[in-house]
């Protein structure tokens, strides 16, 4: 009974209470919930292209106040196992188109495609002939281990029967493979990178070696929807020389920026920001604009992503740094239950209250209305004892009775009416004496 008196006494501020400590949970629980400081990329070897992209990752990230490290990986199939892995901290990475499984790949999401990874192949010119099948019976760089250059390669070798029994396959890092076939140490090699990378540079201005382009490369494109025709123009390494002396074709894949799905929201922004930044410029392969693109390979675009590409970043975003952005998206969020709930109730609870105190005071009226019936139908001195001592019970509970002071004038006019009607009382037993 206690506590119902409580509740009912004071429900107005245990209201304001609750909904108070509801907001501020909610506040502990969204500052928990703001975009983390630190991420991991896992980015490919060094002198590959994920690496240098990884690193203008971080670049671009680090304006923002995040810290991006960048691991060096074996490429591809390296970085989707850690992806994952929730162990290994890894939350985002580069990876080539056709390398992923989406049976395996259930915790993961892209964020759209971002570049051309172009398969170059060079070889030595005394080593020169049309196409892989040139490559037969020679010492081959294949790229390292567990990368997307490995895989692509032997797949295309194996569409022409070219295996470790035909030929010596050698898995070479990028640059270790372009010391070895300039030192004459290996006939070819296959590597993924950009136009840019310093060992592309190196062989394209080589003397000795020949970049080798791909004539069956429409066939490639028909078997593996997820390789693209490039074509690198003659005279663009080198006008005045004329290198390349033709235009060469060339297989690209294209590499997509991909997360995992329990990587915060913001951050997924931050990423597509950022690939805007490094990715949209016109390039050898690609159109202004091109990239990033609402592509999706073997696995779906994520909701931001999605957003992103119909919408842009989020407004805020535009205008104001990074954290304070989050910040003020997340207190607009608690200042919902605030308008919503707390605005209307704060209207709506003096009117409740001031109903609640007259309804205190006009319960009494009630039973005096009720003795007044009592006494009209008057029956003798034992029902005047008995009215008597319900109008001293009455005044006991409205003595007692606690209103503030903007309601006490009625609580007085109460107890006088208790008063008029104990007089009446008096003057019908007098009546009834005399």
């Amino acid at each position: 009974m206690a506590a119902r008196d409580i509740l009912r006494n004071n429900w107005p501020a245990i209201t304001i209470g609750v909904t108070a400590a509801a907001i501020a949970c909610s506040a502990v629980v969204m500052l928990h919930s703001l975009p983390p400081s630190t991420i991991v990329m896992a980015a490919g070897g060094v002198g590959g292209a994920y690496y240098d992209f990884g690193n203008r990752y971080r670049t671009e990230l680090a304006r923002a106040g995040v810290d991006a490290q960048v691991m060096q990986t074996a490429g591809s199939l390296e970085n989707l196992a850690l992806l994952r892995n929730p162990q290994s901290g890894v939350s985002v990475a580069l990876v080539q188109g056709g390398t992923i499984n989406p049976g395996e790949s259930s915790d993961l999401e892209s964020l759209g495609t971002v570049f051309y990874e172009p398969l170059w192949l060079f070889r030595r010119r005394e080593a020169a002939g049309e196409g892989l099948e040139g490559l037969r019976g020679k010492k081959i760089a294949i790229g390292p281990a567990r990368s997307g250059t490995q895989a692509l390669a032997l797949e295309l070798l194996k569409r022409h029967a070219i295996d470790r029994q035909a030929s010596e396959l050698l898995p070479l890092s990028t640059r270790e493979a372009a010391d070895r076939l300039l030192a004459g140490g290996i006939d070819a090699a296959f590597m993924v990178a950009s136009w840019d990378a310093p060992d592309v540079k190196r062989l394209l201005g080589a003397s000795q070696i020949e970049l080798s382009g791909y004539p069956q490369a429409d066939a490639y494109v028909a078997l593996y929807p997820f390789l693209n025709k490039v074509v690198v123009p003659r005279g663009v390494r080198d006008l005045a020389n004329d290198q390349p002396p033709a235009d060469v074709v060339l297989i690209a894949p294209k590499a997509a920026l991909v997360v995992r799905k329990d990587l915060h929201p913001a951050i997924q922004f931050l990423l597509l920001n950022a690939a805007v930044q490094i990715h949209s410029a016109p390039g050898i392969f690609q159109r202004a604009n091109e990239f990033p693109a609402a592509e999706a390979y073997g696995l779906p675009l994520s909701d931001e992503a999605l957003r992103f590409y119909k919408s842009g970043p989020p407004f805020l975003h535009n205008y104001l740094p990074f954290w304070v952005a989050e910040l003020i998206g997340k207190l607009a969020i608690l200042l919902i239950p605030i308008v919503g709930v707390l605005y209307p109730m704060m209207r709506f609870l003096p009117v409740l209250y001031d109903w609640t105190m007259r309804h205190k005071i006009s319960r009494l009226y009630g039973e005096l209305r009720f003795l007044e019936d009592e006494l009209e139908a008057f029956g003798g001195k034992n029902a005047a004892g008995k009215i008597a001592a319900q109008l001293d019970q009455l005044e006991h509970h409205a003595n007692r009775l606690k209103v503030p002071v903007a309601y006490a004038s009625m609580l007085y006019m109460l107890r006088h009416h208790i008063d008029l009607v104990r007089t009446r009382l008096k003057r019908h037993v007098g009546e009834v004496v005399q």
